[in-house]
């Protein structure tokens, strides 16, 4: 159920990301629609707690259901890809009606995630791993 917009609708943009993912998230006014990478947010997503954390900025500024998500994402793993959209959509959001401000960044979506993998280092295994310690 991909729905197709052209340019000549008004839409608002955000950027979001997290980890090693980045999503390009448009806002359309609308029915709730969610479009994923071309497909529907129940084919892209298959656990539920990561649909709910994309629609969580919905619930924070109560416009549940008014705006269509269309979103570009790629990098990382399912779950930094859900986050990454949350955050675009919080920024989306911000663009469409200023006075969302406060209730987004009270809610903590407009903060951008800093945690990262840590670097391996050399004379490790990985980034803390070392190998195992013998006395003999």
């Amino acid at each position: 159920m991909a729905v197709d917009y052209t340019s000549a609708k008004p839409y608002f943009y955000g950027t979001g990301r997290r980890k090693k993912s980045v999503a390009r998230v448009r806002l359309v006014p609308g029915t709730g629609v969610i479009t994923i990478n071309g497909r529907d947010i129940d084919d892209y997503f298959g656990l539920e707690t990561l649909k709910l954390i994309v629609n969580q900025p919905f619930g924070v500024t109560e416009t549940t259901g008014k705006f269509d998500i269309i979103a570009r994402v790629a990098g990382g793993g399912i779950s930094g890809q859900a986050g990454a959209i949350r955050h675009g959509v919080a920024r989306a959001l911000l663009t469409a009606d200023e006075s969302y401000r406060s209730a987004l960044k009270a809610a903590g979506f407009l903060t951008r995630d800093p945690r990262m993998k840590e670097r391996k280092k050399y004379g490790l295994k990985a980034a803390r791993r070392a190998s195992q310690f013998s006395k003999r």
